[in-house]
């Protein structure tokens, strides 16, 4: 009797340890409480954020057509979110208050190896998804200011941005690539607009604004005004590119701002990056739904954004899932 009744226990024990192992194999593949199970063993998060400018800006519209596409392709919840823009959106990134951020590509970097505003407090949890589109360095005069050359600036009222811009930092990037320094232009710190009603005013001689072409400002200067964009010759774009690997070469066509030719220039990128804390599962879908879904994106930069472009001048390294992706699709990064 006391067989038999050892043997029911030890075959209701050997069924009740297969009945938990069942249930355990099917949490792992579930929803366990945070999200669902990623194949690199990370959760797939149920939300995200994508921070990107103000609602005036181009991040914006931009980041509310990626986040339909990130949740319509992914299943993830994806909501774009009002910001500062750049700075501030690494910043948020390294406290873990969002997921996905804009940003251009040289401040990414800065951010990375905590130099200029992030000094002391660098970012080092934050990859690239890849590059969208360029900001271009426009140095501004007027045909009356004589100024033809990066060197004709010496001595001259120059403005290089808002102190603790990435446009200030541009300026002096370039300038340095000349021999130029900040103490041989008589520097001012102005907003865009700012720069073009002093250009327009004689209050300065010329600017250096960090934008998109055609730039408001500009045009708004050119209205009035006979606008020079002054150009950066090929062997100082090439030296300047292969120390700040995040500027890539760019121009001002000819038309913008009533030009009849296009000036030679270089930009740094508008880019999305993104937490390391997000899996490289979750990433490869996400810059998978991106590049493949730019048909739905409405804001005309949106025909700018290729993915064979993107993997060029980050700054910093690709996410692994990024990675993963663009690989696949034969794009490796420069």
């Amino acid at each position: 009797m006391k067989k038999k009744s050892f043997l029911l226990a030890a075959v209701l024990l050997l069924a009740l340890s297969m009945i938990l192992a069942a249930c355990g194999g099917g949490t792992d593949e579930g929803n366990g409480g945070g999200g669902e199970g990623d194949g690199d063993g990370a959760e797939k998060p149920k939300f995200m954020s994508i921070v990107t400018g103000g609602t005036g800006g181009t991040y914006y519209p931009l980041g509310g057509s990626f986040a339909e596409i990130i949740s319509d392709a992914t299943g993830i919840d994806t909501n774009a979110e009002v910001s500062g823009a750049s700075a501030e959106n690494m910043n948020t990134l390294k406290d873990g208050n969002a997921e996905i951020a804009f940003s251009q590509t040289d401040i990414a970097s800065y951010a990375k190896e905590g130099k200029l505003m992030f000094e002391g407090s660098a970012v080092d949890n934050v990859s690239a998804i890849g590059t969208l589109y360029p900001e271009t360095i426009q140095i501004v005069t007027t045909a009356k200011s004589g100024i033809k050359t990066i060197e004709d600036l010496k001595g001259k009222k120059v403005s290089i941005g808002a102190p603790g811009s990435g446009t200030a930092a541009n300026a002096e990037q370039i300038l340095e690539i000349h021999g130029i320094t900040l103490d041989d232009i008589k520097k001012q710190d102005l907003s865009f607009d700012e720069s073009t009603a002093g250009i327009q005013d004689g209050a300065i001689d010329a600017a250096f604004v960090t934008a998109g072409t055609p730039t408001g400002a500009v045009e708004g200067l050119s209205a009035t005004e006979d606008v020079v964009i002054v150009p950066i010759e090929q062997d100082k774009i090439d030296a300047l590119i292969e120390k700040y690997p995040y500027y890539v070469q760019d121009e001002v066509p000819s038309g913008t701002y009533k030009l009849a030719d296009a000036v030679p220039t270089v930009a740094v990128q508008a880019m999305l990056v993104v937490s390391n804390d997000l899996s490289e599962d979750v990433v490869y879908d996400v810059t998978k739904a991106i590049f493949e879904n730019l048909d739905k994106v409405t804001h005309a930069k949106g025909k700018m954004i290729k993915a064979e472009s993107a993997v060029k001048g980050t700054g910093i390294d690709l996410h692994p899932g990024a990675k993963k992706y663009f690989d696949e699709q034969g794009f490796k990064a420069e």
